[in-house]
């Protein structure tokens, strides 16, 4: 059988730590690897696989599609990318769409269009305010707003224009805001930072300071859209409304695309002024109506929050026997516990050497983010085999 970790270690830069383990297939929340083993699925891609792994409506509309037409370039109009625009468009609080190829390109896009704003209506404002423990990209600006020191310090000195301020204070915020402020770029919930849930009514608070200031409310809504967390959008269980968005993740079911809406006061682009070769590509595009049509037309949503809400259930179960478990938190199936040491890594193994697959996020922390589609039993069966884990684990402190 052929060694593929031996073979990825000869051609791949060394720029993630992968587990021991090589996929070969998927259907549902299950993935089977090279040698034939199954497992259920609690890591979805990162959060991409939102109707689980080969979705047949999915497969069906990128078979049709990749015999109709790939790549045209956004020289011409295409059908599946004014279909999917109009559909985001009609289900969310937005007026205008551009179509990227992930969730950093989305959030650069956001950014270029706050500073455009800033240039065109707040005399040449360009700095945007970011929180500490957010995860917004990979690339050097996004590496800048990312208010993480284990991705910035590599890579000084970063691009200007970025001012890291705590999460969930709104006081920081309003400290940090000056004549130079274009916009707040926040996360509706910290995914990467290890699901951090802000208090009630500080987004309304964020959302009333820009008002005020006449600045953009940006939300990075890559983990939190499209259903994760119990509604098609995580600012509609905010009560506001934001002026820009940024989608990826769960939107294709694992197509690569990214999205930037904005309400029509930041619809400032000009032609030109921003672009992509690839972005709204025929067929990402209609992997992602497919996506999005399916998650609206069967809700979803609905079954995220409710499923979700049995997962956190299940989870706080096991905080109530475990005492090394100090925290359960997460909304819909965006979900993690805490650990009272740093035994996720062990915890994570434990779980692969028993056929579940789950993500650790911190050396404490692990999240859980099955695709969408999953029900109660199996639930069950991961947390099952996570009691068994943790039971290890107790034995031997």
């Amino acid at each position: 059988m052929t060694d593929w970790p031996e073979l990825e270690q000869k051609y791949f830069m060394r720029t993630i730590k992968r587990l021991p383990l090589t996929l070969v297939r998927g259907r549902g929340a299950r993935v089977w690897d090279d040698a034939g083993r199954e497992y259920l699925d609690f890591v979805g891609g990162w959060a991409v696989n939102s109707l689980g792994h080969c979705h047949p409506a999915l497969v069906q509309a990128l078979a049709e599609q990749a015999g109709t037409l790939i790549q045209a370039s956004n020289q011409f109009y295409t059908v599946p990318q004014i279909r999917l625009a109009e559909l985001l468009v009609q289900h969310s609080c937005f007026n205008k769409v551009f179509f990227c190829n992930s969730g950093a390109e989305a959030n650069e896009g956001a950014v270029k269009l706050a500073r455009r704003y800033g240039k065109l209506h707040l005399q040449g404002a360009f700095e945007v305010i970011t929180t500490f423990n957010s995860f917004h990209g990979r690339t050097l600006a996004m590496v800048a707003a990312t208010g993480q020191k284990k991705f910035q310090e590599p890579y000084t000195p970063l691009p200007a224009g970025f001012v890291n301020v705590d999460y969930d204070s709104i006081e920081a915020i309003r400290a940090a805001t000056t004549a130079q402020t274009c916009a707040v770029m926040l996360e509706a919930i910290q995914a990467e930072g290890g699901i951090n849930v802000p208090s009630d009514g500080y987004l309304r608070q964020v959302r009333q300071w820009c008002d005020q200031k006449g600045i953009l409310l940006i939300l990075d809504e890559i983990q939190t859209g499209l259903g994760r967390i119990g509604t098609l959008f995580g600012y509609q269980q905010y009560g506001i409304e934001p002026d820009v968005i940024t989608l990826a993740k769960g939107l294709a079911s694992g197509v690569p695309i990214g999205v930037l809406l904005a309400r029509k006061k930041a619809d400032v682009f000009q032609p030109g002024e921003h672009g992509s070769t690839f972005g709204g590509n025929p067929l990402a595009c209609a992997a992602a109506y497919a996506t999005l049509k399916y998650v609206i037309d069967n809700d979803i949503p609905g079954n995220a929050d409710r499923v979700g809400r049995y997962l956190s259930a299940r989870l706080e179960a096991l905080k109530s026997k475990f005492d090394f478990i100090v925290d359960v938190r997460g909304r819909g199936l965006l979900r993690a516990i805490e650990f009272r040491r740093d035994m996720a890594d062990g915890v994570l193994t434990g779980c692969l050497e028993k056929g579940l697959l789950v993500n650790r996020v911190k050396p404490n922390v692990l999240r859980f983010i099955p695709p969408l589609i999953i029900g109660e039993a199996e639930v069950d069966q991961a947390m099952d085999i996570l009691a068994e884990v943790l039971g290890g684990a107790a034995r031997t402190e």
